[in-house]
């Protein structure tokens, strides 16, 4: 692993210890999105997740459909079945996945409610480096999306 992957949290499961998980990709760059991810991580002891940073290799070949941009403007849950959820979309997925979310469910699911969940998703995620960032962001990107 490269010097960019470092941000990666060692106490998250891996795709190696967990192969039939739904994989988690999010911001390694962001302390803000890895603080949610390790969050998420003690809501699932069942192990239903895998998790992975955008920043790893590995991403770019597991999956080669999931330009780096995109996966730099929303997390990204890749289901058992390969489906691809996004956004607002992978929170409402991880609600019906994990028992400790199941709360949270029936408010993600409002009828007519996506588009507010999006456009919340979108303003947190495009003012994430504000709210703090690793120091291993290499080649500016910290910089470039901090100004959100």
């Amino acid at each position: 692993m490269s010097a960019t992957v470092a941000a990666q949290p060692t106490l998250l499961p891996s795709l190696d210890q967990r192969p039939n998980a739904d994989v988690v990709i999010y911001d390694g760059h962001c302390r803000i999105c890895t603080a949610q991810i390790e969050r998420l991580a003690r809501l699932d002891p069942a192990g239903r997740l895998a998790y992975l940073s955008l920043h790893d290799p590995e991403v770019s070949r597991r999956y080669p459909d999931l330009s780096h941009e995109r996966l730099m403007q929303e997390m990204y849950v890749v289901d058992q079945q390969g489906r691809r959820h996004h956004g607002a979309e992978a929170i409402r997925h991880l609600s019906r996945r994990l028992p400790r979310l199941w709360w949270l469910a029936p408010l993600l699911h409002l009828p007519g409610t996506m588009s507010l969940w999006q456009w919340l998703y979108r303003q947190i995620a495009n003012r994430r480096y504000r709210f703090g960032r690793v120091e291993s962001c290499d080649g500016g990107t910290c910089h470039l999306h901090g100004r959100g």
